[in-house]
């Protein structure tokens, strides 16, 4: 049986707990401007999606709505990809900009401009 937040159209693991943090992380974006922002995540809430999942942390550098580095083998960072991708918001912002993203081993979110 797969978990509840599990999006079965999709097949994206991570999209409700990335949809529950859109707000702030759609804040942090344009905070980012003054200097990189951090958020810390829940770890539970990653590892009830995927428990079998070892690594959750990523590396995620977007520019107009397109991963610039190599996301294929992190299903979070792709969920996250996706996220941003449907909010009208972050897509302006992502236009304007490179943003890097980075979940480290601690569960904290690193966004930053490049």
């Amino acid at each position: 049986m797969q978990p509840q937040f599990y999006s079965s159209m999709t097949g994206q693991v991570f999209a409700a707990v990335w949809n529950k943090y859109r707000p702030a992380i759609l804040k942090l974006m344009v905070a980012s401007e003054g200097g990189a922002q951090q958020y810390k995540l829940f770890n539970h809430e990653f590892k009830a999606l995927d428990p079998k999942e070892k690594k959750f942390s990523f590396e995620l550098q977007v520019h107009k709505g397109k991963a610039l580095n190599k996301i294929s083998s992190s299903t979070n960072a792709r969920d996250l990809l996706e996220m941003l991708n449907m909010s009208k918001k972050a897509s302006e912002l992502m236009d304007e900009t490179t943003f890097q993203f980075k979940l480290d081993s601690q569960f904290v979110l690193h966004i930053s401009r490049i």
